[in-house]
């Protein structure tokens, strides 16, 4: 891994702006990785199908957390029909890790998963 990419993600993990909860989230949702025990949960407050306010508090590696906080950056004031569209690279992209082992990628793509499962459970 680059030393860029390492920055990018150690800035991330140290100084999150979007960690912390929300008191009356319109959307929430909680799931954690088995094979290595990082622990997520999203919330969200949705206005006209925009994104107004995004947070998550969890537990885990550096790339889990700084993915959390990079994919709620991105999200943040954005429409649901665009969020909706997010994938695997633009996780990676927020990231700066084009390439990424299996295992930490399972870490990377939690923070999706776990948006994904805010919004189906709203």
């Amino acid at each position: 891994m680059s030393s860029l990419y390492t920055e990018i993600i150690q800035d991330a993990y140290r100084r999150p702006a979007h960690r912390g909860t929300i008191d009356h989230p319109t959307h929430s949702h909680q799931d954690e990785n088995p094979l290595c025990g990082d622990m997520l949960r999203v919330q969200l407050r949705v206005e006209n199908e925009r994104v107004v306010e995004a947070k998550f508090d969890g537990a885990g590696c550096a790339i889990s957390q700084a993915a959390a906080e990079l994919l709620l950056e991105r999200i943040q004031d954005q429409p649901l029909s665009v969020i909706r569209r997010l994938d695997k690279d633009d996780v990676l992209e927020e990231l700066g890790m084009p390439t990424i082992s299996p295992a930490r990628l399972k870490c990377a793509l939690l923070s999706l998963g776990v948006l994904r499962g805010a919004l189906r459970e709203s």
